[in-house]
């Protein structure tokens, strides 16, 4: 027999590790990708912003094309529309701010006025207060006592002269010259004409070749396995574009509103802040209230009174939480795909590397990466870092709780869990994997004994109290997939559970079966089988039939013959993990056919075991059924017991998707 493994006193620490070379080249590799966008950005910025612009013009170029218009006619007509929409605004914002720096002088005399009752009133005297409670404070640090004063012997002196005042000297500038002029007023205005005819140039190249980008992206990330990279790419370009052209839409909306708003209250220019607040509001978190300072500091000037400065910043406080909590989720759905961290950090680094632009493109630029690491198996890294998707899986956030001694977060992890699938799904999918972990890493020698204890302790906890919960399948949900979310068929198996077999009618179950230890669960030699013989005796009890379980212990030779089985009608034998050839299963088995002659059942818990897999071995052991999940555990025992003919062939479990072997073997004579 194999020695149990020794767990590692807890004192024992491992050295860290030396980093590897692939560790010190992807190091190297961000460096330079960090160095070439940060002095690249003139280069940079006019393609993600063609890129950006590009996803919200392929719904029009398509719809265009069905029109039989035509590839270059669509994307033509297509660039047009954008080219001459930003022209559009960028005259009237123009004209507006013309006409608010012409009429600035009018509201001087009104500015002059609240400042003036500002300083009489209690703000202007409180500068004068602080003085003289500075002055004080000063006089009484710097006077000696009275009586400690030494006596001046020497008369005043006298005042020095005063000294004359300095001559004014004045600087007179020539006038410019008209080429100076011209020189001063173009060379603001040719970086931005540049960038934008750099932008639209690109994007009319990514617009005419859409097709065959896309083929290189896959050529260069997924060529192994086309199908899929085609779905997945053009998955994550239509939910791109559909994201895009809504949060345009909604913004665009929102400073449609902002501007009549402003409009009916009075407040100059309101076209002006209207397309402030859209731009804004692409700005996360902070956009808003930026959007909302200059048109209220505005009202505040123009209006002698305050009312039209608190009905901007009323404007202001009901629209942003009305779009922000009310319509945009009922528009997007779930979530955006992006986690709160990642928007603020995204908006930090997007801002140092491209300046104001960077600000503003901050946003879309990270989901695009988001997107791209939820399909590309090397960029898997930018969803874990900036997606809101779990981090870890069910299966391995319950390990690290069990780890933790923290049996109170698991059971509230598992109890959201449950709403959305059954207590035999729970365990199978998350309960059992989150087991196999920690069976591993106790095979491995890597836990501690304490460790070791507290996953009993939170395990044993966590069966004990979803002991109360009712193994039914809920009612399926019907719910929004994400705007950016990945395709239903890349979904992981813990978002969407795979509907099960039903279950034969416990009314069926004979009383014998009923009783108390009708099924006998026994645990394997690893430290948690028991664990797992517990969660089988729950779901055989919920579903009428009586269990008792016992340690393995109880089973071995020596133990054997003083092993209770009266009225055990099956014998059930939990495994988390079993390898090379399991002479000691089979053993067992033939120990347990001497003292009782009943079916007997083995629960191989890891799917991919060897036993499952080979017909020679499983028929070598001597058991009459082998499965690899809780429920194959169910359901076959409900069959034996209602009397209904063995599963002809494997089944499916509900945990892994792979085949489970449920087929009978003959009894020995």
């Amino acid at each position: 027999m194999r020695p149990a493994p020794v767990p590692p006193p807890e004192t024992e620490i491992e050295p860290p590790g030396v980093p590897g070379l692939s560790g010190l080249l992807t190091l190297a590799v961000g460096v330079v990708v960090l160095a070439a966008l940060y002095v690249g950005r003139e280069v940079f910025l006019p393609v993600v912003l063609a890129i950006l612009l590009a996803f919200v013009l392929a719904p029009f170029v398509e719809w265009l094309r069905r029109w039989r218009l035509g590839r270059v006619p669509s994307v033509i007509i297509a660039v047009l529309v954008a080219l001459g929409i930003i022209v559009s605004l960028a005259t009237v914002i123009g004209f507006q701010v013309a006409g608010l720096a012409s009429d600035l002088p009018r509201y001087q005399s009104t500015i002059e006025t609240k400042l003036g009752h500002l300083r009489e009133g209690a703000l202007g005297k409180l500068p004068q207060l602080l003085k003289d409670f500075g002055r004080q404070f000063d006089k009484a640090v710097a006077e000696p006592p009275p009586e400690q004063a030494p006596a001046s012997s020497n008369p005043a002196a006298p005042p020095a002269p005063e000294e004359p005042n300095p001559l004014p000297v004045e600087v007179h500038e020539p006038d410019p010259t008209p080429i100076q002029v011209a020189r001063n007023v173009l060379l603001p205005l040719l970086e931005p004409l540049a960038t934008m005819g750099i932008v639209f140039v690109v994007l009319v190249f990514i617009l005419m070749q859409r097709e065959d980008l896309r083929d290189r992206m896959i050529r260069l990330f997924g060529s192994s396995d086309l199908h899929r990279t085609t779905a997945a790419m053009d998955d994550a370009a239509r939910r791109l574009s559909r994201y895009f052209l809504t949060q345009l839409a909604l913004n665009a909306s929102f400073g449609v509103v902002a501007a009549v708003g402003l409009w009916l209250i009075g407040v100059p220019s309101p076209i002006l802040w209207g397309v402030f607040a859209a731009l804004m509001r692409f700005v996360p978190y902070i956009g808003s209230f930026l959007a909302a300072l200059p048109p209220i500091l505005l009202a505040a000037a123009v209006d002698p009174g305050w009312s039209m400065a608190l009905m901007t910043l009323a404007l202001y406080a009901i629209g942003e939480p009305m779009m922000g909590h009310v319509i945009e989720p009922i528009v997007y759905g779930q979530s955006t795909g992006l986690s709160p961290f990642a928007v603020v950090i995204s908006a930090i680094f997007w801002t140092w590397i491209w300046g104001p632009v960077g600000l503003l493109i901050a946003t879309p630029l990270t989901l695009c990466l988001v997107v791209l690491g939820r399909h590309v198996e090397r960029l898997e890294f930018l969803d874990v870092i900036l997606g809101d998707r779990p981090a870890l899986t069910p299966a391995e956030n319950l390990y690290q709780r069990m780890l933790a001694g923290d049996p109170d977060e698991a059971l509230e992890s598992a109890e959201l869990l449950l709403k959305e699938r059954s207590l035999t799904s729970y365990y199978d999918e998350v309960a059992l994997k989150g087991l196999q972990l920690a069976a591993n890493d106790a095979t491995r020698g890597v836990l501690t004994y304490r460790q070791l204890d507290q996953v009993k302790e939170v395990i044993r906890a966590l069966v004990q109290d979803l002991g109360v919960h009712e193994d039914v399948e809920p009612k399926p949900q019907e719910t929004k997939d994400e705007p950016v979310a990945a395709p239903a068929s890349e979904k992981p198996a813990n978002k969407e559970p795979a509907v099960p077999a039903p279950m034969p009618e416990e009314s069926s179950v004979p009383e014998a079966w009923r009783a108390p230890g009708a099924v006998l669960c026994i645990a394997g030699r690893g430290p948690l089988d028991e664990a797992a013989s517990e969660m089988l005796s729950q779901l055989l009890n919920k579903h009428g039939i009586g269990t008792r379980v016992v340690p393995h212990e109880a089973a071995s030779r020596r133990q054997i013959l003083s092993l209770d089985m009266t009225g055990v009608q099956m014998v059930c034998i939990s495994y988390l993990e079993i390898s090379g050839t399991p002479a000691h299963l089979r053993y067992l088995l033939r120990r347990l056919k001497q003292k009782a002659k009943v079916p007997a059942l083995v629960g191989l818990w890891p799917a991919e075991d060897a036993v499952l897999k080979s017909e020679t071995m499983r028929a070598t052991l001597g058991a009459d059924y082998y499965v690899s999940s809780l429920r194959d555990a169910v359901v076959q025992c409900l069959k034996v017991a209602t009397g209904e003919e063995a599963l002809p062939e494997p089944a499916k479990s509900s945990a892994s998707g792979e085949a489970a072997a449920a087929k009978r073997l003959p009894l020995p004579a």
